[in-house]
């Protein structure tokens, strides 16, 4: 197998009126930095996006739920792998490692850990055994992302807290209430920057066609994972993908880049508010132009970037990137969602 192109992936959402990452040791409060006012997003949250959306669109993944509950590792293999139940069927296998990557999709890309449990049944103790035989302790991701802080500070709706339902009778009585705890934002803008290392790529089995999934995995991710009452309020605006022709290399920080532009207002409240300044970000992909063989860009027409000084939608932006000399490929999310499965 020919492992894909190394990759560097910025991907640009905002958050509205919604608690867009919950922190359950703080209450469920939006996760913030307590010395800039940053809002934050956890890597695991976009991937739970992602393996959500792998699942809904026929895929299976590994790290799961079964029947809605958390379940065992040995469990979840047994899932994934549905001839596979006990010592005999591993044995029966010639390669147990590439019929599980090609059956846990979202192991491919994010990797795994596989100590399964010991236990007191003589034969799912021959079992653990022969996984463990036959699979590695983990397998590391060759897709990573890092923890995204939004552009700006975040500030947390106070009205939408402590909401209180009540149910009444046709004789409008009380008949109880209690308490949401509905904590949100008013408004954040969050960079993510992530990673296709090509060298990681071949330990999963990691394909070119798996990596041009992504192009439409993440937009439709969050288009379609985040339609639950305390999530609804979040729409991705920016997707590029850095596809480079050399191996090894990659600009690094694409997140880093990105400031807000001089023409953002005060406090940000929606995406009108929202002024983006990518002349850095445009700077350094017109430097690595050399190295680079396609920009794979999607961009909502409802954000404002800003370029050495000019504003333009979301549209114009791509043109200027293909004015600058770069080969572009527009992603057409829905056209193209269904092309590398």
């Amino acid at each position: 197998m020919t492992s894909p192109n190394r990759s560097e992936i910025l991907f640009v959402y905002d958050a509205q009126d919604c608690n867009p990452n919950g922190n359950p040791i703080g209450d469920n409060r939006p996760r913030r930095d307590p010395d800039t006012g940053q809002g934050i997003i956890t890597d695991v949250r976009l991937k739970r996006y992602l393996r959500d959306q792998l699942h809904d669109d026929g895929y299976d993944i590994y790290v799961k739920k079964v029947d809605g509950e958390s379940r065992t590792r040995t469990t979840l293999i047994k899932d994934v792998l549905e001839d596979v139940s006990d010592a005999e069927d591993v044995e029966e296998l010639e390669d147990l490692g590439t019929d599980f990557l090609q059956a846990a999709t979202d192991v491919r890309y994010f990797g795994a850990t596989l100590s399964f449990e010991t236990s007191e049944n003589e034969a799912d103790e021959a079992f653990r055994e022969g996984l463990n035989n036959a699979l590695p302790n983990h397998y590391q991701g060759p897709v990573q992302f890092l923890p995204s802080k939004s552009l700006n500070e975040v500030e947390e709706n106070e009205e939408y807290d402590s909401l209180t339902s009540v149910i009444s009778t046709g004789e409008e009585n009380r008949q109880g209430g209690f308490d949401l705890d509905d904590k949100r934002i008013k408004y954040g803008i969050f960079p993510f920057w992530g990673l296709v290392d090509d060298n990681a790529a071949e330990s999963t089995q990691l394909t070119q066609a798996d990596v041009e999934r992504l192009d439409t995995l993440c937009w439709r991710a969050l288009k379609n994972q985040t339609t639950s009452r305390s999530k609804l309020g979040q729409e991705p605006r920016l997707y590029l993908r850095a596809e480079y022709e050399s191996e090894n290399y990659h600009i690094g920080g694409l997140h880093e880049l990105l400031d807000l532009g001089e023409d953002s207002a005060d406090s940000l409240r929606s995406v009108n508010d929202v002024v983006v300044d990518a002349s850095d970000l445009v700077a350094a992909l017109n430097n690595a132009s050399d190295r680079i063989k396609t920009l794979h860009v999607v961009a909502d027409d409802r954000i404002n970037l800003e370029v050495d000084g000019e504003t333009m939608h979301g549209d114009a932006f791509v043109d200027h990137l293909e004015d600058s000399g770069h080969d572009i490929h527009r992603i057409d999310v829905l056209e193209e969602r269904d092309v590398a499965a």
